[in-house]
């Protein structure tokens, strides 16, 4: 099953709602460190999280830890961003990949964008610039389990 991974998260109640997917749909999280907030489980419970005994959380110390990780894994990364012309819908998941989201207040840094094996979007209409992390989380999530169940 594909994995989600956040990239120093900023905002707890997403991390929270990502973190009760993923135990939902029997996926795993990472999170790659530093966060805006605490990580530990007094911190996830004060926020309600007690979905986080149940959930899958594998936590990477810095970027750097994590490539070391996924390199070892040999997992593809796919990076969600509004700086991508290519739809999720459009794009072919596999079993193993990592569907990575960016930090709430800045997104993922240039040598991230670089890093990564692909890049999609969610097409919005009008103006709009972009959803809601743990939403945009839930919805591709959502079609990688589907084309790959």
């Amino acid at each position: 099953m594909p994995d989600l991974v956040l990239f120093q998260p900023d905002i707890p109640g997403n991390t929270g709602t990502l973190l009760r997917l993923a135990a939902c749909m029997g996926v795993q999280v990472h999170i790659i460190e530093p966060a805006g907030f605490r990580l530990d489980e007094k911190a996830f419970r004060r926020a309600g999280m007690d979905y986080v005994e149940q959930a899958a959380m594998q936590k990477h110390l810095n970027w750097d830890a994590f490539e070391e990780w996924r390199s070892g894994e040999n997992r593809r990364l796919i990076l969600l961003t509004t700086k991508s012309d290519q739809g999720y819908t459009d794009f072919e998941f596999k079993h193993d990949d990592l569907i990575m989201l960016g930090r709430e207040s800045t997104g993922a840094p240039d040598y991230v964008h670089e890093t990564v094996d692909e890049r999609l979007t969610i097409h919005m209409a009008g103006e709009a610039r972009s959803l809601n992390m743990a939403l945009t989380g839930a919805m591709v999530l959502g079609e990688a389990i589907r084309q790959v169940s």
